[in-house]
């Protein structure tokens, strides 16, 4: 039974292997339409020029607002920027506003609208639902259950972060322990979040990729190597191990962070409800890891152990290719 239990999870892992599973996936597309005058819009498009979007997407403007000259499109780092110079008759209100082929894609868009005379718009197109209408919403509400989900589905969909929190829970015994230990991680991530977010600290985004992978590695390597009768370093003192981690995750939220963008004027909001969003999702990470374990311990104990290990063993591995091809990029 052991053995078929064994095979179970190898081939979980290898669902998840690097080609299918990448980290910080979240990428969003982004439009923003920003009146410069009365009745005069600029429009800018970016996705990233790995996805499908970035090549063969097309806004759907509003009705009631026209080009004034050919787009003009330019390569700005891993993305491809569209710039736009519309004008438009009368209020945007009521008006649709969309991406052509996103229903295609896996990924989201965020639309901002700013108007000049009135609050700023931020909406969200998914796949299902690729094209909104702009009304008059209520500011507060809307930027903080738009950066709310964004920051649920970054913890999701951001796997290095998610294997880092769910090896924790793996390493850790006891929902008290792993409760102090998830919390230092979030006190330290939420710390250099704040800070590269707002412009007080800064590090290169490629040395904090690769350290991230490894920080993951680390703790792969200590699930492996825990004995009930020798505790390790991680064991004994789990939120020091988790703060110190924590902060380097931190800057690798706030990189995706900056992918998505920020709304002028509401940006502590936006970055309070993205914190939450995020720490939402880490508890649902959480609650859901324990659950298992609790439920293997319960029903079949001789599962546990051959699961954590096998477990570790794919986020290690995962985690190792993520090292190697952030180091060599």
């Amino acid at each position: 039974m052991n053995r078929w239990f064994a095979v179970l999870w190898v081939c979980f892992g290898l669902a998840l292997s690097p080609n299918s599973a990448r980290a910080d996936e979240l990428r969003p597309a982004y439009i923003e339409m920003t009146e410069q005058a009365p009745g005069q819009w600029s429009l800018l498009w970016k996705a990233s020029a790995n996805s499908r979007l970035g090549h063969s997407g097309e806004v759907i403007i509003p009705a009631n607002c026209k080009a004034e000259a050919e787009p003009q499109r330019e390569f700005a780092g891993s993305n491809i920027l569209t710039r736009l110079s519309l004008r438009c008759e009368g209020s945007l209100q009521g008006e649709s506003i969309g991406l052509k082929r996103l229903e295609l894609s896996t990924t989201d868009a965020l639309v901002r609208i700013a108007p000049i005379n009135s609050a700023m718009q931020t909406l969200r197109l998914t796949p299902d639902e690729p094209v909104a209408i702009l009304a008059k919403p209520s500011i507060i509400s809307n930027v903080a259950a738009t950066y709310t989900i964004i920051g649920v589905e970054h913890i999701l969909l951001g796997f290095d972060h998610l294997f880092f929190v769910l090896a924790l829970v793996l390493l850790l015994k006891g929902g008290w322990l792993v409760a102090k230990t998830v919390t230092a991680f979030t006190v330290a991530h939420s710390i250099t979040l704040v800070g590269t977010t707002l412009g007080w600290l800064s590090l290169p985004s490629q040395p904090v990729e690769a350290v991230i992978a490894l920080s993951i590695i680390f703790l792969a390597v200590e699930v492996v190597k825990a004995k009930p009768d020798n505790r390790r370093l991680s064991e004994r003192f789990p939120w020091i191990v988790a703060f110190l981690f924590g902060l380097l995750h931190g800057f690798g939220f706030a990189g995706a962070l900056a992918e998505i963008g920020l709304p002028e004027g509401d940006v502590p909001l936006a970055l309070l409800t993205f914190n939450l969003g995020v720490e939402i999702g880490q508890l649902a990470i959480v609650a859901v890891a324990l659950a298992l374990l609790y439920a293997l311990r319960k029903f079949r104990i001789e599962w546990l152990q051959p699961a954590k290990t096998v477990t570790a063993y794919g986020i290690g591995i995962i985690s190792t290719y993520w090292f190697v091809e952030r180091m060599v990029a």
